[in-house]
């Protein structure tokens, strides 16, 4: 692959370990109003945004969440830890889950596990998920570079320009199909959760 393209995926993966998710410390141990969680989503998870002007999160998608069951209703229009927290996991899985199957995930969750007194509850959850997630960046670092080395060897015989996009395409078409495959396993996992 033409050089400047490939320090860029280079630079790309070397910012894996720096997206990451938000830590437990840096959400307030005090309930907050609608305006106070948008801000500090957008604020906590900036690096997550493609462009700037994206929003994280806002009131609209919080009342639909709401009304599609996703997330408990707020007390007195007041959103505790715990909301924001299964507001952190609803904005991974919306990125690649329906609203359906971000709803047979977290039902059980928000069920057995939000306002837990006894046993386990939200805050545990995330924590130990949060722990396994850190722990698999550079599992998935190591992965996406033996694809990026995999579509580099591809369409050798390609004249230098189309030789160039050929296997920038490759290398898409590469991480796409994975996505694919590992959409495939969540879903049928998500089927058997569901029957």
């Amino acid at each position: 692959m033409e050089r400047k393209h490939s320090e860029l995926i280079l630079s790309i993966l070397e910012q894996l370990p720096q997206m990451e998710h938000i830590k437990l410390s840096e959400i307030p141990n005090i309930d907050l109003y609608m305006d106070q969680v948008t801000s500090f989503m957008d604020e906590h998870m900036q690096r997550s945004k493609r462009r700037s002007e994206d929003k994280i999160l806002t009131k609209t998608m919080i009342n639909n969440y709401a009304k599609n069951k996703l997330l408990p209703p707020p007390a007195k229009k007041r959103y505790s830890k715990e909301h924001m927290l299964l507001l952190i996991f609803i904005y991974y899985f919306k990125g690649i889950l329906s609203l359906n199957d971000i709803q047979a995930l977290m039902k059980p969750v928000t069920e057995r596990f939000f306002h837990g007194e006894e046993g386990l509850n939200v805050e545990d959850i995330y924590r130990e998920v949060y722990s396994l997630g850190k722990e698999q960046i550079s599992v998935i670092k190591e992965e996406l570079l033996k694809s990026y080395e995999k579509a580099s060897e591809s369409f050798e015989d390609a004249p230098g320009e189309d030789q160039d996009f050929l296997q920038i395409f490759s290398f898409i078409c590469l991480l796409c199909f994975d996505i694919y495959l590992r959409k495939q396993v969540i879903e049928k996992l998500l089927d058997s959760l569901t029957s």
